[in-house]
């Protein structure tokens, strides 16, 4: 078994690698699940849908004018920009998921006795693919 640690993930939104202001993130795939039972069954029967996808990313506030989180990703609300997420950092033979995904929310938040923190939500929208860096 192969353990990865997570400190070691690249993020890149939208052609801009944000890597050093994310702290954390959330990749997830899943699908629609549909009922196709028919008359005279006792038990429901299901089959399998399109897949979906969301992915998070968040860090400490940033306020950097041109480059900073807030700066790259405010003008991407809406639009699906392309992300590229290296779970494992850049290395051969290490894994890369590239995939659009629609910006729907940038939030920053301000509790009182901590930094001030943004996360961003994302639809996947298409295919994700995964491909496994050279060397």
């Amino acid at each position: 078994m192969a353990l990865a640690h997570g400190k070691d993930t690249e993020i890149s939104i939208g052609g801009t690698d944000l890597s050093t202001y994310i702290d954390t993130s959330e990749f997830t795939r899943g699908a629609d699940v549909h009922d196709v039972t028919t008359y005279g069954k006792d038990d429901h029967v299901h089959g399998g849908g399109l897949r979906t996808g969301g992915f998070t990313c968040g860090g400490t506030y940033d306020s950097t004018a041109s480059t900073g989180p807030a700066a790259k990703l405010e003008p991407l609300i809406g639009t699906a920009p392309e992300i590229i997420r290296k779970p494992e950092g850049t290395g051969s033979g290490k894994p890369t998921q590239t995939f659009d995904a629609v910006l729907s929310s940038f939030v920053e938040t301000s509790p009182v006795a901590e930094y001030v923190r943004w996360t961003a939500d994302f639809t996947v929208s298409d295919a994700v693919v995964t491909t496994t860096q050279g060397a």
